[in-house]
């Protein structure tokens, strides 16, 4: 299972499964597919209970024919506009010249229905009110809206309309609007902390690859050097028919080959085991793309500042393998909680405890897969051992990766 979140590296952005994103995007985020889009519009299209207001008027009777055929186009188009910037909005290219036509062609027939059909259209100007809000930059949306809502006072004045209705109009207008640009901030709050999310996580992947290349220039440039240098004293040796210090330098060519071969490979399995602060960034990701919240100290990184390298990377194996579980078969998981805590064993040993639990399905009757049997190998090997089951209250998957609290300068057993 681990292979799985393996493949996405923690400075790209992993992709839910498709039954966690086939229905619903991140708030904020341009729509996906057909799916995500029309889920989008219906929930807009529940806001639509104000326009009551407008369909009485026009099935009372009250207006001739063709005012009521004036009535229903404009309130149809009124509907389809509102539609439009709702798409114009969700599509990956926005172009805010036709979001703000949009708007103003709902701003013409909210005052025209206002002045030729009654004061139960001034309802139109609420949204209006939240259109205007959507559209204008956020450190100007509020201002947008106080001047929706008086222009709404405006309109009814001059329409001659009840005065006792014209107060709860405009406070309706003002307080959607005020709502939909306190909900526009916070969305573009969230982009903010996606986008830090993602920049976390590419510096952390790049400060591996700077380890990874200071490691590699530290061990091959003397090596290289003393190949180059002792591989000149024989070229000279053999013209000075000297056979047996040529030999003799080959000889140390050899061994310092060899030895640099194994001071790659220990670098390179150095870079490939994963530590906490990398996997945590790469939770973080992973989780927000499948619609879970993670919730973890900020300290968790530095919950064991001792800890061997050993014993540090199985605990990031160990999580990543919870997320990857919880991201393929956490069945309903909303929230994945991550804990760092310490215990002591019978034995008088103390151990570093990582605990990952959501709030999901649970792991049903299914036995335990390669992922979590390669993780007990690996906690195993360090003297640790893994722990799972039921979360609190028989809900969700929790899993427990134990490791010995062994310091940097401990021998490993």
């Amino acid at each position: 299972m681990s292979e799985t979140l393996q493949a996405h590296r923690s400075d790209e952005q992993p992709e839910a499964g498709p039954g966690r994103t086939s229905f619903m995007n991140v708030p904020g985020a341009p729509v996906e597919n057909r799916r995500q889009l029309l889920v989008k519009v219906s929930w807009m299209l529940l806001w639509m209970f104000y326009l009551i207001y407008p369909v009485k008027d026009l099935l009372g009777g009250g207006h001739g024919p063709a005012a009521t055929v004036a009535g229903w186009i404009s309130l149809v188009a009124f509907v389809v506009s509102y539609v439009c910037l709702v798409v114009f909005r969700s599509m990956s290219g926005r172009r805010p010249w036709a979001s703000r036509a949009v708007v103003a062609t709902m701003v013409a027939l909210a005052v025209a229905t206002s002045f030729g059909l009654g004061s139960a259209w001034l309802t139109l100007f609420t949204y209006a009110s939240v259109s205007v809000a959507i559209v204008t930059p956020v450190r100007y949306a509020l201002a947008g809206v106080v001047g929706m809502a008086g222009f709404a006072v405006v309109v009814g004045l001059l329409s001659h309309a009840d005065r006792a209705d014209i107060p709860t109009i405009a406070l309706t207008a003002f307080l959607s609007g005020a709502a939909m640009t306190g909900l526009q901030r916070l969305v573009a709050t969230m982009q903010e902390l996606r986008e830090a999310r993602a920049a976390v996580a590419h510096l952390a992947a790049s400060e591996e690859r700077l380890r990874m290349a200071r490691d590699l220039h530290d061990l091959l440039g003397h090596s290289l050097s003393l190949i180059t240098l002792k591989s000149e004293l024989a070229g000279r040796f053999m013209d000075a028919s000297k056979d047996e210090a040529a030999r003799a330098q080959v000889a140390d060519i050899e061994n310092v080959a060899r030895q640099s071969l194994i001071d790659v490979r220990e670098a390179v399995t150095g870079f490939r085991r994963p530590t906490l602060p990398v996997e945590l960034a790469a939770a973080r990701t992973a989780l927000a793309a499948a619609q879970v919240a993670l919730e973890a100290s900020p300290t968790l990184v530095d919950a064991w500042p001792g800890l061997a390298n050993e014993e540090s990377g199985a605990l990031a194996w160990a999580l990543r393998e919870a997320v990857t579980n919880i991201v393929r078969h956490g069945e309903g998981a909303t929230v994945c909680t991550v804990t760092a805590d310490e215990t002591w064993e019978g034995d008088g040993e103390r151990y570093a405890v990582l605990e990952i639990a959501d709030n999901g399905a649970g792991p049903g009757k299914s036995g335990p897969g390669n992922g979590l049997s390669g993780l007990e190998e690996r906690l195993a090997m360090v003297g640790g051992r893994l722990e799972t089951g039921p979360g609190a209250r028989g809900r969700g998957f929790r899993l427990r990766a134990l490791v010995p609290l062994r310091t940097v300068s401990d021998p490993v057993v």
